[in-house]
């Protein structure tokens, strides 16, 4: 078979980002009935029979006996299903705390963070242009952390006075202004992204020589029958209420499941045929998606300070990645 062109990865990521901020919708809309963690489990459980279903259809087309898995192949897959898992609860955690948009726009620190942890686990050390753009994208993020204003509502009660600035009580409220509970999920949910990320290459790239589309099939159907039977088994020990509710709302999870599947299908298209780094930087476009769909289905507007953060931060996390390359 003939080498893929070059431009396809670019596309697989495009849709990606396209598929997901749907699906990231349809998945907030349910936290408020099923709770964050049964919203998580949705994508799993009714994206799985569509991931079983795409990897039959690649048996009808392709040649799976060129797939060589392994216990390396498992453990990279493992890595990479639980820290989606994790990763995805705090981002609906996150949008529970701040608008839809801005809680992405948290999330998609994942780049920094990826060449962060190049820096502590691999000693790779940044450039002069890669290290100002770190400082950029943060400085963006926190622009965008930064309530609107000094209203009432951000001011400490009337009888929490006393505590004078040197105080814990003072300190632990700057430290809230500064960084809120919303940016500290969406970061952390981007760290756990950036993990998963590298787990599902390396996944992919241990299955040998089958051709990618055969590769990033098999990884999906894999890892989403770990995080099914992982997240069910939990479930069914802590609250087999919510597996009920899950169930209850079929149409909608149905829903959120295909396009949870149909997104991560993309996304390991484009990690079959490009490096994580690449990928995760073009899918910061899921961004702007994100920006369009928080005004038309929950009429959430961005301040122009949030504004300018988004920017900030997007644009440091461009030159990052030239810097890095």
């Amino acid at each position: 078979m003939s080498d893929p062109p070059a431009w396809l990865w670019i596309a697989c990521t495009v849709a990606a980002a396209a598929v997901q901020t749907l699906r990231n919708a349809m998945q907030r809309s349910l936290t408020e009935r099923v709770g964050t963690v049964g919203a998580t489990h949705v994508r799993f459980l009714f994206g799985l029979p569509f991931g079983l279903l795409f990897l039959a259809g690649m048996a009808w087309v392709s040649d799976l006996s060129r797939l060589q898995p392994s216990w390396v192949f498992v453990a990279w897959a493992s890595m990479g299903g639980v820290f989606q898992i994790l990763g995805t609860g705090l981002m609906l955690a996150a949008m529970r705390e701040r608008s839809f948009v801005v809680s992405i726009a948290y999330v998609k620190t994942e780049p920094v963070q990826i060449a962060l942890f190049g820096l502590v686990f691999l000693g790779e050390r940044l450039g002069l242009l890669a290290s100002a753009a770190v400082i950029v994208a943060t400085v963006g993020v926190l622009l965008m952390s930064m309530p609107a204003g000094s209203g009432a509502q951000h001011k400490a009660p009337a009888d929490a006075g006393t505590a004078g600035p040197d105080s814990a009580a003072g300190r632990g409220l700057a430290l809230g202004r500064l960084l809120p509970r919303a940016a500290l999920l969406g970061i952390a949910s981007g760290a756990m992204f950036a993990l998963s990320a590298v787990g599902f290459r390396g996944a992919i790239l241990t299955l040998g020589d089958a051709p990618f589309y055969a590769r990033a099939t098999a990884t999906l159907a894999t890892s989403l029958l770990m995080q099914t039977a992982l997240l069910s088994t939990w479930l069914v020990w802590r609250d087999r209420r919510v597996l009920a509710e899950i169930f209850r709302l079929w149409r909608p999870s149905l829903l959120a499941g295909a396009a949870g599947a149909l997104a991560s299908q993309m996304w390991f298209l484009a990690f079959s045929l490009q490096s994580a780094a690449a990928v995760r930087t073009l899918g910061l476009v899921e961004i702007l998606f994100a920006q369009a769909v928080s005004h038309r289905l929950f009429a959430q507007g961005t301040t122009r300070r949030e504004a300018i953060g988004m920017a900030m931060m997007i644009g440091g996390l461009v030159a990052l990645l030239l810097g890095a390359s």
